[in-house]
């Protein structure tokens, strides 16, 4: 796996310093810019980019940075637009953030992309390194579970995340040490890790605590049933911003809202089975992503 480049390669003159001040927003991202953040109030609740893109974004199959800035700009199916790497930026802090988004030229913006494009140091222009992304999934036959998922989630999440999935804030109040999975506080619905294969094969490779990509606790379908309880819609959410999907044609196969462009139904894109709708997307030539 792919490991990036180490902190004390950092340089230490003007550029260095937005690089290292990067690297503190992405760990720290509400003391910086959350509700009662002390160079701005950005992001809506106090979750950090880390949360998702674990170690700073330097973890393997855990949502990393290494291969990001080469490859923007690129089209979102979501936005059925380009987007530069600042505006891709803002999706996360308007969504999972539940925030604002950042000034173009702030200095908050430009730090972040300082620290993403230092990350992806020798990584060629749109290429991906080994670990990009959350893992490979083998799906059953099956949907998704949420009521076996829940029974994992007291057995192995519970103790970190709290019996309502509300997280566990750091000593100072800062931030989250744990970070809520659902409830006001959490991500929106518009959020990828609110699609049950992303988070799954996040959940796979990350979780529960201890868990590495070279040793996994759960299996494939727990990882999934795990993913299904945490989204179901039985969990509060914030309201999503921005619209999602003007194209309905470029819909991921586990976006939960349709319509769709192929005949399965909005349960079935939620929780699965996903193997028949990839089969048919393949067969049809349609749009394929999850």
């Amino acid at each position: 796996m792919y490991l990036g480049p180490d902190t004390s390669t950092i340089p230490h003159n003007e550029e260095g310093d937005l690089i290292r001040y990067g690297r503190e927003l992405v760990v720290g991202t509400a003391k910086f810019i959350g509700p009662e953040g002390m160079n701005g109030h950005f992001t809506g609740n106090k979750m950090a980019c880390t949360n998702c893109h674990l170690e700073a974004g330097t973890r393997p199959l855990a949502f990393n940075f290494f291969s990001t800035y080469g490859l923007y700009p690129q089209c979102r199916s979501r936005e059925n637009a380009v987007l530069t790497i600042e505006q891709r930026v803002n999706n996360c802090v308007t969504r999972p953030l539940n925030g604002l988004p950042l000034p173009l030229d702030s200095k908050e913006m430009i730090a972040f992309v300082s620290y993403i494009k230092w990350l992806g140091t020798g990584v060629p222009i749109g290429e991906k390194v080994n670990g990009t992304g959350g893992g490979e999934l083998v799906f059953p036959n099956r949907a998704a579970d949420p009521v076996k998922g829940k029974q994992i989630y007291i057995a192995e999440c519970m103790k970190c995340h709290g019996e309502n999935g509300e997280g566990k804030m750091l000593a100072d109040n800062s931030g989250y040490e744990y970070p809520p999975l659902w409830g006001l506080k959490a991500y929106q619905p518009g959020s990828s890790m609110y699609r049950v294969i992303k988070a799954a094969r996040f959940i796979k490779n990350n979780m529960p605590f201890g868990t590495t990509w070279e040793n996994p606790k759960l299996s494939d379908e727990q990882a999934l049933d795990v993913s299904a309880y945490v989204n179901s819609s039985e969990h509060i959410r914030p309201k999503s911003t921005g619209k999602d999907y003007v194209d309905f044609r470029t819909k991921y196969v586990d976006y939960p809202y349709g319509p769709y462009n192929d005949p399965f139904s909005e349960e079935q894109h939620k929780f699965g089975p996903f193997q028949p709708i990839i089969d048919y997307r393949k067969e049809k030539n349609l749009y394929l992503k999850y």
